[in-house]
């Protein structure tokens, strides 16, 4: 549990109570540069497990939920200040919610534990980050045309929440039915 790569993961879920407090205070630029430091982290502990083979089973849990922690609070910040609208925020934990309580059942009820991402989490997660820089930036430096695009953004960000988190309904279904998961 106390490995180097997992202490940076720790050190990710402990910045993020800093950088949701700059956004929801207004402090964008500062806020936007933790944001990415602890991204970074993310980065800098699968390194350090690959490089060094400190993979542990706890760190194979706990870095998606440091990201998830880390990416679905930042969007609480931005709508405490208005930056966003709160139903983004709303489909954000909704589908992250759904997803967790879908894991939890298959983890306690069925022998599925393949709880890796698709292409579509994984687009859902890149879709996030790109609107979330877009939206701190825009607000950040003033910027209009940031602001147009982070809206814009905003969308496809409930969008992909939307459809990733039925695909990972329809892959656990699957599995219930045929005793596999499709990949989508």
């Amino acid at each position: 549990m106390f490995t180097i790569p997992n202490l940076v993961t720790f050190l990710r879920i402990g910045l993020t109570p800093f950088v949701v407090w700059l956004l929801a205070t207004g402090h964008y630029l500062a806020g936007g540069w933790l944001f990415g430091f602890a991204a970074f982290t993310d980065i800098v502990d699968g390194f350090l497990a690959r490089r060094f083979s400190l993979q542990s089973s706890s760190g194979l849990y706990l870095d998606p939920i440091a990201d998830k922690i880390l990416l679905s609070s930042v969007f609480i910040g931005l709508a405490a200040t208005g930056a966003i609208d709160r139903w983004v925020v709303y489909t954000v934990f909704g589908r992250d919610l759904w997803i967790l309580l879908l894991s939890g059942i298959a983890l306690r009820f069925t022998s599925f534990r393949d709880l890796k991402p698709n292409i579509w989490g994984k687009l859902n997660t890149l879709v996030q980050i790109a609107a979330v820089v877009t939206v701190v930036a825009a607000n950040a430096y003033f910027d209009s045309t940031l602001t147009v695009v982070g809206g814009g953004l905003m969308y496809l960000v409930a969008g992909f929440a939307l459809v990733s988190g039925v695909l990972y309904t329809w892959r656990g279904i699957s599995w219930l039915r045929k005793g596999k998961a499709v990949e989508v």
